[in-house]
């Protein structure tokens, strides 16, 4: 693709590093027939390919984008199946991020849709404050759907989300170190996460169970919760990069002390972005270096376990599951096998989802800004899931997982649950009660 930006504006990095994107795109327009929006609205400019060609048109112009330029990179959900797709190599991840960070310093939303962007950036990366505010939301959200409906739609999509009960605090979020069980094989950080330590404490407690189980030491950092992906992928680049170096300066300091053999992160969402550290903060003098040391070490739980090995089943499994490969985890860090190959080691049948490389429609804020898109491919998502015939659901994103099982009956997990229940951990609360899995769990007591 030609550009034509001035030598003035190619001075500045960002700027420099989109020029180099943009130019390899070839029109091809092998991108439209993944990417999710474009498959639900047909319109070109809501595929990649007519996102790209927008994107280049705004940042050669420079200033305010016009409104139909930020609705359609709004639509766009971060899912990268175009980068999968790609022949090209294009790096539509950092374009989209670029976008989005000049769309938020340049253009001015109606005040409604400014408010809704930033209580969800205030509130969702800070534990304390999202717990408060889950614990009013539930209050709104057991009135049910008439009272729903009587909400704006994003309102009324983020009261869907809302779960019944907000678990207690976990030993899990504190910080301290958990020492491998026998010799030890390798020494770890865990990122706790914002959202993930309010609404599913259990995924980092069987984390930290199965970790240790086989032979990690698993130290949890004091100031590393917050990855910053979620206000990133909002354009709001202030907050995540506070977010991010308050993260990295706390996992520096455990290298630089007891050392560590890899910092693990169990939601593929926050470990695509901490993998990113390194161009996230390349022209920082002060961050690039312990940035790009940090992303070298980050890996998702199941790359871990992939590497160290799966001890052996001490329950009866055996029963079938839909892994749903995250966007993130599929696209963004092209992690694909070991989630499957570990689920199989446990002893389950691991069904193949159809249609697997289309979003479930969660993506990070995305169904609570595009509550219709959302649902829309949250439904697709969840007929395809039943097609299979399986008995419950493993994932490895709370976001993904959040979405699904508010659009089936079927049990949804992460996937070290399942791992840590068939090695020797309790039976996952989601999984309880259910026919299919009531010989293992029996066997497991």
């Amino acid at each position: 693709m030609q550009t034509n930006f001035s030598l003035a504006q190619l001075a500045d990095a960002a700027i420099r590093d989109s020029e180099q994107i943009l130019r390899k795109c070839v029109h091809c327009g092998f991108c439209t027939a993944t990417c999710p929006t474009y498959t639900i609205l047909g319109d070109e400019l809501d595929s990649p390919r007519g996102r790209i060609y927008q994107i280049k048109d705004m940042l050669e112009k420079g200033g305010p984008p016009p409104e139909t330029t930020v609705k359609h990179i709004d639509r766009c959900l971060s899912c990268l199946s175009c980068m999968t797709t790609c022949p090209s190599g294009v790096h539509y991840m950092h374009l989209v991020d670029h976008a989005r960070a000049h769309i938020e310093a340049t253009h001015s939303r109606p005040s409604a849709d400014r408010a809704m962007r930033d209580l969800i950036a205030r509130v969702l990366p800070n534990p304390r404050l999202f717990r408060l505010a889950l614990l009013g939301a539930s209050l709104g959200a057991s009135l049910g759907r008439p009272f729903r409906a009587l909400l704006p739609k994003r309102l009324s999509a983020m009261l869907a989300l809302t779960p019944a009960s907000v678990p207690a605090p976990s030993y899990s979020d504190r910080p301290g170190v958990h020492p491998a069980q026998g010799p030890r094989k390798k020494r770890v950080a865990l990122l706790i996460g914002c959202a993930q330590q309010v609404l599913a404490p259990q995924i980092n407690e069987a984390t930290i169970r199965l970790l240790t189980r086989h032979g990690v030491e698993v130290v949890v950092s004091k100031g590393a919760d917050c990855c910053g992906a979620l206000t990133h992928h909002m354009g709001k680049e202030d907050l995540a990069h506070a977010a991010a170096k308050k993260t990295i300066d706390a996992w520096t300091k455990e290298i630089e002390s007891g050392g560590l053999d890899a910092i693990v992160i169990n939601a593929s969402g926050c470990g695509t972005s901490v993998k990113d550290y390194g161009h996230m903060f390349r022209e920082d003098p002060a961050y690039a270096a312990k940035a790009a040391r940090v992303a070298a070490l980050a890996k998702d739980v199941t790359e871990l376990m992939d590497g160290i090995g799966l001890g052996r089943p001490v329950v009866e499994t055996g029963q079938a599951v839909a892994y749903h490969s995250a966007c993130s985890m599929q696209h963004g860090q092209r992690i694909k096998e070991p989630p499957r190959a570990l689920l199989r080691a446990a002893g389950f049948l691991v069904k193949e989802i159809p249609d697997a490389h289309l979003c479930c429609g969660s993506a990070g804020t995305y169904n609570m800004l595009q509550p219709e898109l959302a649902g829309e491919l949250r439904t697709r998502k969840v007929a395809a899931i039943e097609s299979t015939q399986a008995q419950a659901v493993a994932a490895g994103n709370l976001g993904c997982i959040t979405q699904i099982a508010g659009g089936t009956g079927l049990p949804v997990v992460h996937t070290v649950e399942l791992l840590d229940w068939a090695t020797g951990g309790p039976m996952p609360d989601a999984l309880a009660g259910r026919a299919a899995f009531r010989q293992g769990g029996a066997q497991a007591a």
